[in-house]
């Protein structure tokens, strides 16, 4: 069997000109990186605003495992279905963080006919926006360093800095660090870390800015610490949000790429949605819009992550109301959850994975359910894409679609499209088109003017299960901070673990009854949410004993193995 990167690279790509030209874009609107990949300038935007929308299409899933379900694949495969029933269509994707790919993932730009190609730049690199985020970050960090040590004029109180330096890598050892050793030309010794790139404010703000002058008062209000007599000192205080613009200037701007059917695919940020608000940039989604007549976006993780995220957060920003969602299930998901076995990356499936158990899928039904649920209680028409694969039996692939309609889906569809491509998605895209052509009262799951406690414990009960909330001392501690200085108006960004429904990664299936413990309250004010941050998960992941970055190489001729 050919590896992604194989067939990948065995498709004759069209130079980017055409596929800018096929979707209506002029030639300067586009700034080509290369042959196949090119920025989408935010003159575009303007130049089409006369035009209509298309239908907004969300893709979300069910409580992952470790590998993942296939929703980067399953949004672009019913963008291929969709172009392929003669309706133009436009995947809006995350651009992956090199962490995940150098650790567990690996590639994560859809599989097999189903893919966003070249598959190497999209993983590696791609036009360096993460970089961007990384220095436009760190400028401010050494800024504030350097400011404290050289007479302070801002009066920040040092130990009140909560700004931390990022990476686009998984490293644990840079979670907890020690800055300003070595003497005081080094600066003032205190405790600090680091943050992964894609869980930054930058890189939320980077998603959810609707334009330049959006993304400069965002940056303005990045909140570096407090000062001796607690006043809030941010980047515009201290005049830095100019310069992090400048360094931002470019990856504001989407990238266009394309299909391994010739379609096209925008790629823009990266934000995480276990610690992070987890989706592609609204500009991204904007542009599609008046590009395309279906515009499939993705949320990252289940649904209680980033398609949670989608509805509370970033449409609030947006003003947009989807048309449908599409959440995506696997068998061996169910059966994960339906047993309590686990998944361990590097490690062969345990065989029970691998064959039939109908009991095993049915035990894991009530995960599924649960994501169903969630997005019907936004007033969104859900229908659920069953990723099929190879050692899926009939019979468990129709149970789960008959479970899924009795859960309130609106159809279930089997996903053919790693295999196949667009034409594994023909019935999977006829279903959605119908299903998109509905009513949807699409709604908010929460008020803004809720207090900030009222606001988690609707989301833990609500969303994640829980029968009541612990706060922890520093949350609450936290909470009354930032009601009283006014920041309680703000949406809720969760930042707990992608592997449950709760706060607890052993807790699989649908636990309920259960305690959800909230540790910590941070704010982002440029991104404009608070994140609540839950259990015991970490704002830097780290490597696995066995990464599959010991897969990869560079051949003498230059090329990429092993990537996926």
């Amino acid at each position: 069997m050919k590896s992604d990167l194989e067939i990948a690279r065995a498709i004759p790509l069209k130079p980017i000109s055409e596929i800018a030209e096929g979707l209506g874009l002029a030639p300067g609107d586009i700034e080509p990186y290369g042959r196949y990949k090119a920025k989408i300038n935010l003159n575009a935007l303007h130049r089409l605003s006369s035009e209509p929308d298309g239908k907004y299409i969300l893709v979300t899933a069910l409580t992952p495992t470790p590998f993942g379900e296939g929703k980067t694949l399953s949004t672009l495969g019913l963008s291929l279905g969709l172009n392929r029933l003669g309706k133009r269509s436009i995947a809006a994707i995350r651009q992956p963080s090199m962490g995940p790919v150098f650790g567990i993932k690996g590639g994560a730009a859809g599989g097999g006919m189903s893919q966003v190609v070249p598959m190497e730049d999209i993983n590696l690199h791609l036009t360096g926006d993460f970089h961007a985020v990384s220095a436009a970050n760190n400028l401010l960090a050494a800024y504030v360093d350097t400011s404290v040590l050289l007479k302070n004029p801002y009066n920040l109180n040092p130990f009140s800095i909560r700004l931390k330096r990022v990476v686009d890598m998984n490293d644990r050892a840079l979670r907890h660090v020690v800055l300003g050793c070595g003497g005081r030309k080094n600066g003032l010794p205190r405790e600090s870390g680091f943050d992964i790139a894609a869980a930054s404010e930058i890189m939320a703000i980077l998603g959810l800015s609707t334009g330049y002058a959006d993304m400069r008062k965002r940056l303005g209000r990045i909140l570096v610490g407090r000062s001796m007599d607690k006043q809030d000192i941010t980047a515009e205080d201290m005049k830095a949000a100019g310069a992090m613009a400048i360094i931002l200037k470019d990856a504001i701007k989407p990238t266009l790429m394309q299909t391994t059917e010739g379609t096209a695919a925008i790629v823009h940020t990266g934000p995480f949605a276990n610690i992070a608000h987890g989706n592609s940039s609204i500009i991204a989604d904007e542009i599609a819009l008046k590009l395309a007549d279906y515009v499939i976006t993705e949320a990252g993780f289940g649904a209680d992550m980033g398609a949670e995220k989608f509805f509370n957060i970033k449409c609030r920003v947006s003003g947009r109301r989807p048309d449908a969602a599409v959440l995506v299930a696997t068998t061996r998901a169910m059966k994960m959850h339906g047993s309590g076995a686990s998944m361990r990356p590097g490690q062969p499936l345990d065989p029970q994975f691998l064959q039939e158990n109908l009991g095993m899928v049915e035990a894991g039904m009530p995960n599924l359910a649960k994501m169903i649920e969630i997005v019907a209680s936004h007033g969104v028409p859900v229908v659920v894409a069953i990723n099929r694969f190879a050692t899926d039996s009939d019979a468990e692939v129709e149970l789960i679609r008959k479970k899924a309609v009795e859960a309130g889906a609106l159809d279930a569809v089997v996903s053919d499209v790693h295999a196949r491509g667009g034409e594994g998605g023909l019935e999977f895209a006829k279903v959605v088109v119908e299903a998109s052509e509905g009513a949807s009262s699409f709604r908010h799951l929460y008020p803004l003017d809720l207090p900030i406690r009222d606001k988690i414990e609707i989301l833990t009960k609500e969303v994640y299960g829980a029968e009541r909330v612990k706060f922890y001392d520093e949350a609450e501690k936290k909470m009354r901070s930032y009601t009283e200085r006014g920041y309680d108006k703000l949406p809720i960004c969760m930042a707990k673990t992608q592997y449950s429904l709760s706060h607890d990664p052993s807790l699989k299936n649908r636990p309920e009854g259960y305690v959800f413990t909230v540790r910590d309250l941070k704010v982002s004010l440029g991104a404009g949410f608070l994140i609540p941050v839950a259990g015991d998960i970490m704002l830097m992941p780290g490597l696995p004993a066995h990464p599959t970055l010991k897969e990869m190489e560079l051949t003498e001729d230059g090329e990429v193995v092993g990537l996926f």
